[in-house]
């Protein structure tokens, strides 16, 4: 037993070595070694990206930090002159699609097709390209067109797609499925917007059905929303939409020959804008301030943040002078009186005016087709329709002469009788053959409308001095001399109306070979003006010589919280564009002349008819020979202001291409807008002596 400890021991001696060192410092000493390296080469590494490229990468996200989406608001609306709604906006629910940045085709394609099982839309509108585009967005199709083509060594995608999108479009056998064409419509609306802005996929006719299961899988479909769209409505009837205009729809977009300005302006294509008379007049101030939304786009082009930044702006609205009741009841009396007319009947045209102000208080019309017989609204046909109006003239050629010093208050009789040049006779109406020559000074000239002592006024102003049965060796500066009397009247130049698309009128020629028309001209048997500037021409004798713009629009105002009429931003002010120089007695002696067409003594006084009206007015009537596809007509106009002693109105108004045996029409039409007006736009109440106009008060007021 002692032997065998003592082995034991020798052994473990044997095993230790006697006195060695432990390894395991040494070991750790050289892990902390290589710890220590790792660490200094990754702070030389952050040093490395923050020192060189620290301010690159610091601009790349700033760049895409950020960014703006803009959604649509509510036009401004349009009221008439009492604060009733003309024009409103009527909300449709609508599915909408914003695009996010950078999004590929291949994603909308899978939207489409995803929305397309639940929402329908119309595919009238959708082109073969689109159709073509929509079907080669899938892969496995594209590949399987190409699989029948022949390509060039090296073609690029872009001319395999080319040549597959030629290859369909020659293949007559290539037709959608229903639900394909669905889905395709939605594709191509979809493809048309861009990053981050806001289109239509179906901006009206949207069921329930509809919006409950999109809303259910809105976020299966990226950029599909449920929201609301705005389209205009009349709550009061589409008579007034001729004047107001239209505007363009999501689906039609910004119009064609504007859109290069527009998109400089801030509109989308898809954009609603404006697109005719007042809504293009004042589309700045109807369109409103779009909302806006700031998106956060990380670097991968995602969206991870967005912030309401502004809730948008609905558009402001406008107010016109226009009374919408009266101006119902006017286009109403303007469609039955044409609607009697018969015969080669063209058209019927009013205007009532505010001679003071320049307000119209309404303008109707109506064009016929004498083939026809069809009659269409167009109240604008008093601003566009050029027409060869007749012996409403008279009174700017009385006050021409007056101007040009040919005859003066206290020294203007001539004698009425047939003017015979060239061979030529021209005559009164009353006095064709010489039977009723008689004495008229300017006053008595107007009141039984002569048409001898218009010619013989041309011819004065001319510096012309007729002999019977003489050639007419006049200069052909007759017709400037006329007509620059004229246009101070505003016959035959713009009245500066506020809508777009007013006509100048129609001139004659004024060659020396037409020198005769000359005397034509002088009684309004040859240039053509429209009903707006016989309103103005009126409005200019009444109102005491000042020439004043015609406007349609009276404010513009905002919106109240509660969505109804704000309070006023701007005004309409009357716009001066000239003023006659006529000295007081020359007006006085104008306005005597038009008083006495209707109140005067003279058996040949033409607006006999006229004098039951009350108050009482003063008027100058017209009749133009005239001719419609060679058979001939007559033409009735008539242009008047009431009272005749404090003019708060004028009424103008024509009636183109009648038989030739109508003779008081225009007269009759007159009357029944007299009474409409006093009964739904202003009281007699209101005047000073509403039954009684006299002719000596008339004269006194020259200044309306």
């Amino acid at each position: 037993m002692k032997n065998f400890y003592n082995r034991v021991s020798n052994r473990n001696q044997r095993s230790s070595g006697g006195p060695s060192k432990s390894q395991i410092p040494f070991r750790l000493n050289f892990l902390f070694f290589i710890v220590a390296l790792l660490f200094v080469a990754l702070i030389g590494q952050l040093a490395y990206l923050q020192v060189i490229y620290g301010t690159k990468f610091k601009a790349e996200v700033n760049q895409t930090d950020t960014t703006i989406e803009t959604t649509n608001v509510q036009r401004g609306m349009v009221y008439d002159s009492n604060g009733k709604v003309l024009v409103g906006n009527k909300a449709h629910q609508a599915i909408s699609y914003t695009k996010g940045v950078n999004v590929l085709s291949t994603d909308m394609y899978k939207i489409a097709n995803r929305l397309g099982t639940y929402l329908t839309v119309s595919t009238s509108s959708l082109t073969p390209r689109q159709s073509i585009d929509y079907y080669l967005t899938d892969v496995d199709r594209l590949k399987a067109v190409e699989s029948k083509l022949s390509f060039p060594k090296g073609a690029t995608a872009t001319q395999k797609y080319d040549k597959a999108l030629s290859y369909l479009q020659d293949d007559a056998s290539f037709k959608l499925t229903k639900s394909q064409k669905n889905a395709a419509e939605i594709f191509a609306k979809m493809s048309g917007a861009y990053a981050l802005s806001t289109t239509y996929i179906k901006d009206s006719g949207v069921s329930s059905q509809e919006i409950a299961e999109i809303g259910e899988h809105l976020s299966e479909m990226p950029g599909i929303k449920v929201g609301t769209s705005w389209s205009r409505n009349y709550p009061n009837g589409t008579s007034i939409q001729s004047i107001i205009g239209t505007v363009s729809s999501e689906k039609t977009g910004l119009p064609s020959d504007r859109v290069n300005e527009l998109l400089a302006q801030g509109y989308s294509r898809n954009d609603s804008v404006g697109q005719s008379y007042l809504e293009q007049e004042y589309e700045p101030v109807l369109r409103g301030t779009k909302a806006e939304k700031q998106v956060e786009v990380a670097g991968n082009n995602t969206v991870t943040k967005e912030v309401q930044k502004y809730g948008g702006q609905k558009g402001d609205n406008l107010q016109l002078t226009i009374n919408s009741t009266f101006q119902s009841k006017l286009q109403s009396l303007v469609k039955s009186a044409e609607a009697g007319a018969g015969g080669n009947s063209t058209g019927t045209y009013a205007v009532v005016m505010n001679p003071n102000t320049g307000a119209v208080i309404g303008m109707a019309g109506v064009d016929r087709n004498p083939s026809t017989g069809k009659v269409t609204e167009n109240a604008l046909g008093t601003i566009n329709s050029d027409i060869v109006m007749g012996s409403v003239v008279k009174g700017a050629m009385v006050s021409g002469a007056l101007m040009k010093g040919v005859i003066t208050p206290t020294n203007s009789t001539l004698t009425d009788m047939p003017i015979t040049v060239g061979g030529v006779k021209k005559a009164s109406w009353f006095n064709a053959n010489g039977g009723a020559n008689m004495a008229v000074n300017a006053a008595s000239a107007l009141e039984v409308s002569s048409n001898s002592y218009m010619m013989q006024l041309a011819m004065k102003e001319a510096g012309f001095k007729y002999s019977s049965g003489a050639a007419l060796t006049m200069s052909s500066k007759a017709f400037d001399i006329e007509r620059g009397y004229f246009n101070q009247f505003g016959l035959g130049v713009k009245t500066g109306i506020d809508l777009p698309g007013e006509s100048t009128g129609l001139k004659g020629s004024s060659s020396r070979a037409h020198i005769g028309n000359a005397l034509d001209l002088a009684y309004g048997n040859y240039d053509a003006y429209t009903v707006m500037q016989v309103a103005q021409y009126m409005s200019t004798v009444a109102n005491g010589g000042t020439r004043i713009a015609p406007h349609v629009v009276q404010s513009i105002r905002g919106t109240k919280s509660d969505g109804s009429l704000g309070a006023v931003k701007s005004s309409v002010t009357p716009k001066v564009l000239n003023t006659i120089g006529m000295t007081e007695a020359e007006k006085k002696l104008v306005k005597e002349g038009l008083y006495d067409v209707v109140h005067g003594t003279n058996t040949y006084k033409t607006g006999a008819e006229l004098a039951s009206i009350s108050p009482g007015i003063s008027a100058k009537t017209g009749t133009a020979q005239t001719y419609y596809k060679g058979n001939e007509t007559v033409t009735l106009s008539l242009a008047s202001y009431a009272p005749s002693n404090d003019p708060q109105v004028v009424v103008a108004l024509a009636m183109p291409n009648l038989g030739v045996g109508a003779e008081d029409n225009n007269m009759k039409l007159a009357k029944s807008i007299y009474a409409a007006y006093w009964k739904y736009v202003q009281s007699t109440s209101t005047l000073t002596n509403p039954t009684k106009a006299t002719k000596s008060g008339a004269a006194q007021n020259t200044n309306g």
